[in-house]
């Protein structure tokens, strides 16, 4: 599987830049919005955005059920910051009746570090990766408060509060690595997607 086929799930937040970085690795990239265009990829990056929007969306476009049952059968998938909080098993800090799609045996908290003028960058360690350390943008970020034994923390911050985590083939990050030219995560997701 030289040029993998992966989708950008494309309802509302940074499509564009994450499809740019998958494109640039060598991945074939649609973006997905039906059913049935993500019943034809083989991983899937849901971007960051507003979680209780793309949550929204996703049931009024008859995402959720298709989504739940791709992860549930092994997909793929990589969150960032909004999309880390759909793939989360638990939230705290939700909108009333928002719902996430699951996946990752983690807790999270919505807007952990308040607004958009309390967003920051910096420098994380990140397990297993080599080279430089990643130069990691957070913007109105989630935080994860608790990894389940299921999941692992690949990264935190100075605090001790988890930024990255993973668990089979799924991956999230709190933060924005294709605004900030980082492609270790990326990378790992497309290999997630040819191991599978």
């Amino acid at each position: 599987m030289t040029h993998p086929r992966v989708g950008v799930f494309a309802l509302q937040g940074d499509v564009r830049e994450h499809a740019r970085v998958l494109t640039g690795l060598g991945a074939e990239v649609s973006l997905v919005r039906r059913p049935d265009e993500l019943a034809a990829v083989q991983g899937l990056v849901i971007p960051g955005g507003e979680s209780s929007v793309i949550d929204k969306l996703a049931r009024a476009f008859g995402m959720q059920g298709p989504l739940r049952q791709a992860i549930a059968s092994g997909l793929p998938v990589y969150g960032t910051c909004a999309g880390l909080i759909l793939l989360a098993d638990r939230i705290t800090g939700a909108i009333d009746g928002q719902e996430t799609l699951g996946g990752l045996d983690v807790t999270v908290a919505r807007n952990a570090f308040g607004s958009q003028v309390d967003s920051f960058e910096t420098e994380l360690a990140v397990a297993g990766f080599d080279g430089p350390p990643v130069h990691a943008a957070f913007i109105r970020a989630p935080l994860v408060t608790e990894v389940g034994p299921r999941a692992t923390a690949l990264a935190a911050l100075s605090d001790g509060g988890v930024v990255a985590v993973a668990q089979g083939a799924l991956l999230g990050t709190a933060f924005h690595p294709e605004v900030s030219g980082e492609t270790r995560f990326h990378e790992l997701f497309l290999q997630n997607v040819r191991a599978a």
